[in-house]
C-alpha cells in the first residue's frame, strides 16, 4: 500500500471506531499532525538525544538508553492515529494519559508495539503482544504484520473505555474500569488525562503520520 492509500485508511477509520457514531465523527476535523513541526511540541523523558531523529516526516527511534518522547500538552478523552513501523524482533509502545513520573506503562498506560512473530517473543503472554493494553487486555485477534512494514494504528479513549484499531481491525474494546485487581500494579489505569508518549525499548522503530483529536462527546 503506497503512502497516500495508508493516509486514506487512516482518515477512514477515524471515522469508523465507534458502530452508531459515523455521522458524528464524520462532522468533525481529524485533528492536530503531532510531527507537523518536527521535535517541537515534544519533550524527551529521560535517555540520550541522539537516540531520537526526525527526517523527512518519519520520527525514528534507535540505540540503548533512549527513554521516552511525550508530548507537551496532557490530554484526556481523545483519538490517536498512527504509522509504525519495527525492526525484525523490535518492541516499543504508545503510551497514554500517562505522568511524567515513573514507568509510563504502569503509572499511565501502554498500548503495545511489537515484532509480534518474532522467535524470541513467542512465550509471552497474549497481553505482551501489539495493540494489548500492555499487562491488561489482550487483542482479540492477531492484525499485526510482519517487520519492516507500516503498520496503521487509531487509539479512543474516553473516560474508562479504550479502543484500539489496528490495521484496520478493531482488536481492543474494554473499560478498565473492569481491572480493579491491577490497580495496585497499573495505577494509571485510574488517571482521566495524562500525556501521548512514544517509546524507545533499544531497538529501532519509526513513526509517521500521527494526528490527535479530542473527543469532548460521548462516542
Amino acid at each position: 500500500m503506497d503512502r497516500m492509500k495508508t493516509v486514506s485508511v487512516i482518515s477512514l477509520l477515524l471515522f469508523s471506531v465507534g458502530a452508531g457514531s459515523c455521522t458524528r465523527m464524520q462532522a468533525r476535523s481529524q485533528g492536530i499532525d503531532l510531527l507537523s513541526t518536527g521535535f517541537v511540541g515534544w519533550q524527551q523523558i529521560g535517555g540520550q538525544e541522539e537516540t531520537w531523529q526526525f527526517e523527512d516526516g518519519i520520527l525514528s527511534a534507535e540505540g540503548e538508553d533512549g527513554g521516552w518522547l511525550a508530548t507537551l500538552r496532557q490530554y484526556g478523552d481523545f483519538m490517536l492515529s498512527l504509522e509504525f513501523r519495527v525492526s525484525p524482533g523490535g518492541n516499543s509502545g504508545v503510551f497514554i494519559r500517562a505522568p511524567l513520573e515513573g514507568d509510563p506503562a504502569y503509572a499511565g498506560m501502554e498500548i503495545q508495539i511489537l515484532d509480534d512473530y518474532a522467535e524470541r517473543w513467542r512465550d509471552l503472554r497474549p497481553e505482551q503482544y501489539t495493540a494489548s493494553i500492555y499487562d491488561i487486555q489482550a487483542p482479540s485477534e492477531r492484525a499485526s504484520r510482519k517487520a519492516e512494514e507500516w503498520q496503521t494504528m487509531v487509539i479512543a479513549a474516553q473516560e474508562t473505555r479504550v479502543r484500539v484499531i489496528l490495521n484496520g481491525e478493531k482488536v481492543v474494546d474494554t473499560d478498565v474500569a473492569y481491572f480493579p485487581y491491577k490497580f495496585d500494579t497499573h495505577p494509571g489505569l485510574k488517571r482521566q488525562r495524562g500525556y501521548i508518549g512514544l517509546q524507545n525499548h533499544g531497538s529501532r522503530v519509526e513513526f509517521r503520520n500521527i494526528r490527535i483529536r479530542e473527543l469532548p462527546e460521548i462516542m
